[in-house]
């Protein structure tokens, strides 16, 4: 069952308007294809940095202490180094010397993902208390010349901890997929042949690069590929779920679940036009300032589908 969560966003804001200095774009345009206003940008802070106070937030909100967590999961993909991981420096940071400790790289599924595999080490009684982080610096990797991509992106972290129930709490199902052939639709480089290197450079290579209409054509796809499926093996039906709450990738998106499911908007959660797409840590940060908002009551049924990088997509259906 899910017993916390926390969340973290840098202080500073890049709004639509301060974009429009930086790249040949609108206020106008940004709103009416994304829906988003304002993003958050890490100045000066690592992945680490905003891991870590959301991490002890959800401990906090959960009454653990961090030697009661079994496991660490953490997804991020913009690293701060590939080894230590980012869930063995938390590990390190929280105190939690019990715990085990990987990273899980989905991108934008990551949440999902993470939670499903908490899940399973909770059901086989390898773990009773397990932590899931995700954290994003996108800022790091986006080209704030290319308007199609830096629009989209900000920074963020995401945390929940999920602890063994006998009750009918928590993950009651889950859907996990991957389009590995599309993967190079959404592409962030993490090493580049030295040839390649010498004739455009580091900084250039680094930069995230996007095939919008590839990606959108997935994810039209996936995402009702992933409520459809979790529904399933759920075996429920729309009326009976209180929330959807998708990654925050687009508000279109949000707006095709509404029409294809029927479900109100009121009953999909969305903060794009405050946060952007923050990738891995999306639906957590969403998850958390739900249940802080009180929108998250005992008995509800909420499905949290996550879709992008990989190509990755996937569904959890969760029981609060």
């Amino acid at each position: 069952m899910l017993t916390g969560t926390g969340s973290f966003l840098p202080e500073t804001r890049l709004t639509n308007q301060m974009l429009t200095q930086m790249v040949d774009t609108t206020d106008e345009w940004i709103v009416s294809h994304t829906g988003i206003h304002e993003r958050r940008i890490a100045v000066n802070q690592s992945v680490f940095d905003i891991a870590l106070p959301a991490a002890k937030q959800a401990l906090a909100d959960s009454g653990r202490l961090p030697g009661d967590i079994d496991l660490i999961i953490a997804c991020t993909v913009t690293p701060d180094s590939f080894t230590p991981s980012l869930s063995c420096r938390l590990q390190a940071a929280l105190g939690a010397d019990n715990a085990f400790a990987f990273d899980l790289t989905a991108a934008c599924s990551g949440f999902v993902y993470a939670s499903d595999v908490a899940d399973s080490f909770l059901k086989s009684g390898k773990a009773k208390a397990v932590l899931v982080v995700c954290a994003e610096v996108l800022s790091q990797i986006m080209d704030y010349t290319d308007r199609t991509v830096c629009c989209l992106f900000g920074d963020g972290a995401g945390a929940a901890v999920y602890e063994w129930s006998d009750t009918q709490q928590g993950i009651r199902a889950s859907f996990m997929r991957a389009e590995g052939d599309k993967g190079d639709a959404l592409l962030a480089q993490a090493f580049t042949p030295c040839d390649t290197l010498h004739k455009q450079g580091r900084q250039q290579m680094d930069f995230l690069k996007m095939d919008g209409r590839a990606v959108f054509r997935f994810t039209a796809k996936a995402v009702p590929s992933a409520i459809d499926g979790v529904l399933k093996k759920a075996d429920i039906d729309m009326s009976q779920v209180d929330w959807v709450v998708p990654h925050q990738a687009n508000a279109r998106i949000l707006e095709m679940v509404s029409r294809r499911y029927g479900v109100p908007m009121e009953k999909i959660f969305s903060n794009i036009d405050k946060v952007g797409n923050t990738s891995s840590a999306s639906i957590p940060i969403c998850l958390d300032q739900m249940r802080r908002g009180g929108l998250l009551l005992p008995g509800q049924t909420a499905i949290f589908v996550g879709f992008g990088g990989g190509l990755t997509y996937g569904a959890i259906l969760i029981q609060m």
